[in-house]
């Protein structure tokens, strides 16, 4: 199964405000619309994989922007009422067995989405692709796309282009095996 982390941050690094707001995102249009490519991308994918925190900012922008695919909300607690028209449901344990269990259930490709199980993702080996389109304002102090991961993950850059507004985007493919312990 393939599963991709397609993200946006601020050139500090940062996927969110410390109160889990993104609305930086959209400040010069490099995200907007699909310049940034996430119609296209958004199209490849089957089902998403989030967290609870995420899923809750997304919420409270009002409106649903993953259509009918189906969300995945990895959480060990209830979760707020989705709309209508949203295809939600809780999943539980580690992200690997969440995976696992989507995996069991036919998903071919899983956008895994928010930060908490994107670092999960990563530090078991459970993600195949990065897109990080960074966007051009330093926001100062935020949620950090990539946490701690207890050793160095090799990425083979697959390709990187300029987007109207001035951000730029980068793919990158995560090479299997090649973890090594981080240098102290």
């Amino acid at each position: 199964m393939q599963t991709t982390v397609f993200v946006g941050t601020s050139v500090d690094g940062f996927i969110a405000r410390p109160d889990g707001r993104f609305d930086f995102l959209r400040s010069d249009g490099g995200e907007a619309e699909n310049h940034g490519g996430f119609e296209d991308f958004f199209a490849t994918v089957d089902a998403l994989l989030m967290g609870r925190n995420t899923y809750e900012v997304v919420l409270a922008m009002g409106g649903w922007f993953y259509r009918d695919k189906p969300v995945f909300v990895l959480s060990h607690h209830g979760l707020k009422p989705a709309p209508a028209e949203a295809r939600v449901e809780p999943i539980h344990g580690t992200v690997s067995e969440a995976l696992d269990q989507l995996q069991a259930r036919g998903f071919k490709h899983v956008y895994v989405d928010g930060g908490n199980v994107i670092h999960q993702a990563l530090r078991e080996h459970r993600v195949n692709r990065i897109v990080r389109t960074q966007v051009p304002v330093l926001i100062g102090e935020g949620i950090s796309l990539f946490g701690p991961l207890g050793f160095d993950q090799k990425l083979e850059l697959v390709s990187t282009k300029v987007l109207p507004g001035g951000a730029v985007q980068s793919e990158y493919r995560v090479v299997s095996g090649a973890a090594a312990p981080a240098s102290a």
